[in-house]
């Protein structure tokens, strides 16, 4: 079987850590890169987040690269509010036994993506700065890009701003060149992540399946990302589970963009459902997903890890 090259660009983040740990273990997956970005905490501690987790995965083989501290213009605001001071506090990690590649997160892309002999996707789970530098300093790499997947924006209302996303809310203008590059995107966004989760019961049975199970219990107990007891979000999973398992969602094709200028509503994602804008589709954009098959694909997801 052929896996699917991808990169993860993150911003680990307790919901990255179980992102990245499906698409490790997962069969049909290569993950020739993890590139880090500022935004649940800052970028040394994504980058030592991302570390760790190769460590604790026994997959340090795999390349890091360090990518922007800080969105294209605005002022930088972190999320460690949601995931604790260190962005994955609630287990007691090893610290890594290698360090980040000495090129920028920009330039390693660029030159996974120019090598491979079939088209990269890019999963990116955090905000969206290096995908943007990479496609205005290499606009070459466009031609062997198959897809980004990117867990990102919001058909409604937002969890940054009213209406704003975080992962698109923190640096907006990195979203507007991404939906403007003329790539194959697919938005898996907030109102997917609202809908995806896991339940007090699975919870209880992950604990218990190996390794990563119990890590991601503990973790679970401090994720504010919902509700330990009613339910817990786990939003950058589900970009993953695109890729795995696409008939768990309802995806339309419609047109995608991204309000700069709103003094109110600045990182809202427009999504043009009815063709009021009257441009061409630009985008997949999942507006629905059957949650009981995500929590089974997710539990089982987590039973394949190490």
């Amino acid at each position: 079987m052929n896996k699917r090259p991808i990169i993860i660009d993150t911003d680990p983040g307790i919901d990255d850590a179980l992102a990245i740990a499906i698409a490790l273990y997962a069969n049909e997956l290569d993950v020739k890169l993890v590139t880090t970005v500022a935004g649940n905490v800052g970028i040394d501690k994504t980058t030592y987040n991302a570390l760790r987790l190769l460590k604790f995965f026994e997959k340090e083989s795999i390349p890091v690269a360090v990518g922007a501290d800080r969105p294209l213009i605005r002022p930088y605001e972190d999320a460690s509010y949601i995931h604790g001071k260190s962005g994955m506090e609630g287990y007691d990690f090893e610290d890594p036994t290698v360090t980040p590649i000495a090129e920028n997160a920009v330039n390693a892309m660029r030159n996974i993506i120019m090598e491979s002999k079939e088209p990269i996707t890019i999963v990116a789970i955090g905000p969206l700065t290096n995908v943007a530098l990479l496609l205005k300093v290499y606009p070459e790499v466009k031609e062997n890009i198959k897809e980004v997947v990117m867990m990102g924006g919001s058909l409604t209302r937002g969890n940054k701003g009213v209406m704003s996303e975080y992962n698109v809310g923190v640096d907006p203008e990195a979203a507007y060149i991404l939906f403007h590059s003329g790539l194959n995107i697919t938005m898996v966004g907030l109102d997917i992540g609202l809908k995806a989760l896991v339940l007090p019961e699975d919870s209880e049975e992950i604990k218990t399946m190996n390794k990563t199970g119990e890590m991601a219990y503990c973790l679970f107990k401090t994720y504010r990302g919902g509700s330990f007891n009613t339910g817990l979000k786990m939003y950058d999973s589900t970009a993953i589970a695109y890729l795995l398992a696409p008939e768990i969602y309802e995806v339309v094709d419609t047109y995608v963009d991204v309000e700069l200028a709103g003094s109110m509503t600045a990182g809202c994602t427009v999504v043009d459902l009815k063709g009021y804008l009257k441009q061409p589709n630009n985008a997949k954009v999942c507006i629905d997903v059957d949650a009981n098959k995500f929590r089974d694909w997710f539990k089982e997801s987590i039973r394949r890890c190490n």
